[in-house]
C-alpha cells in the first residue's frame, strides 16, 4: 500500500496505536502529521519516521485543534487522511458516584467532542482530495462494561461509532470515506494512564484466541482502510478483538 505524497494526520501519535500507525504510514511514503501532548514521546516516535510534521497539541482545546489543521495546510497544502486515534479511559465510581458528571464531561470532551471538532475542521480539505477518515473506537462501544466505573468510556465509544456512520452518510456524496475500527484489548498506555488496577494480562483469558493485540495489528487495519484497497468501504466498523466480543456473548 503506497501513500506516496499523501498527507496523513494521526492524533494520539506519541504512543501505542497512533505511534505504530505514524511509523507505518511514513514507511509507505506519506507525509505524516503527528499530533500528541507528550513532546518527549512524540520526538521518540518522530525519529522513526521520515520528516514528519510534529504538532504538540491537545485536541480538546479548540484553538490548538485549529492549529493542527492550519500547520498542516501551511506545510503541505492538503489533507488526505485523518486518523482520529487520541482518546482516554478514566475509571470513576459510576452512576452512583459523586464524580460521575465530572468524569463524563472529561471523557466525552476528548473521546467525542474533540473528534467531531477536528473532523469538522478537516472535512473541507478532505473533500478536495477525496480523502478518508479512520476513527479508532473500541468494542466497548458495542457491549456493556464488565467492570464498574467504565460506563463513561463505553458511552463515548458508542457515540463515536454512530458519529462515524453519520459522518459517512454526509461526506459520502463528496467522495470521502469514513470508517471505524473497534479494537479489543491492545497493549498501549491506556491502562496506565487510567491508573487502573487491572493489567493487559488479565484480558487474555477473556478472548477466544487467549491473547492481547499489539498496536501494529491495529495500525495494519488503519492503513488498509485508508488505502485504495478499501475504496468501496465506508460507514463500516471493523472489530479487531481476538474474539473477545463473541466470547462474551
Amino acid at each position: 500500500m503506497s501513500f506516496k505524497n499523501k498527507v496523513v494526520i494521526v492524533t494520539g501519535a506519541s504512543s501505542g496505536i497512533g505511534a505504530s500507525a505514524s511509523i507505518m504510514f511514513s514507511k509507505e511514503g506519506a507525509h505524516v502529521v503527528m499530533v500528541g501532548r507528550n513532546e518527549t514521546k512524540l520526538s521518540d516516535v518522530a525519529a522513526k519516521c521520515s520528516s514528519p510534521l510534529v504538532v504538540r497539541a491537545d485536541i480538546a482545546n479548540d484553538d490548538e485543534a485549529r492549529g493542527i489543521i492550519d500547520q498542516t495546510m501551511k506545510k503541505f497544502g492538503q489533507i488526505d487522511v485523518l486518523v482520529n486515534n487520541a482518546g482516554m479511559a478514566m475509571k470513576n465510581g459510576g452512576i452512583l458516584a459523586d464524580d460521575m458528571m465530572k468524569a463524563y464531561d472529561t471523557i466525552m470532551n476528548i473521546n467525542l467532542r474533540a473528534i467531531v471538532h477536528l473532523t469538522n475542521l478537516a472535512a473541507p480539505y478532505l473533500v478536495k482530495t477525496k480523502g478518508n477518515i479512520v476513527n479508532i473506537s473500541s468494542i466497548g462501544g458495542i457491549m456493556p462494561p464488565s467492570a464498574d466505573g467504565m460506563t463513561n468510556y463505553y458511552i463515548s465509544k458508542a457515540a463515536l461509532n454512530h458519529f462515524t456512520v453519520c459522518c459517512a452518510m454526509e461526506l459520502g456524496p463528496h467522495g470521502v470515506r469514513v470508517n471505524a475500527i473497534s479494537p479489543g484489548p491492545v497493549k498501549t498506555d491506556l491502562i496506565a494512564n487510567a491508573k487502573a488496577t487491572f493489567t493487559w494480562g488479565d484480558f487474555s483469558p477473556k478472548t477466544l484466541l487467549d491473547r492481547v493485540s499489539e498496536p501494529e495489528e491495529i495500525a495494519d487495519m488503519i492503513l488498509y482502510l485508508a488505502s485504495d484497497k478499501a475504496k468501496s468501504v465506508t460507514g463500516s466498523n471493523y472489530v479487531n478483538d481476538n474474539g473477545m466480543l463473541i466470547k462474551k456473548t
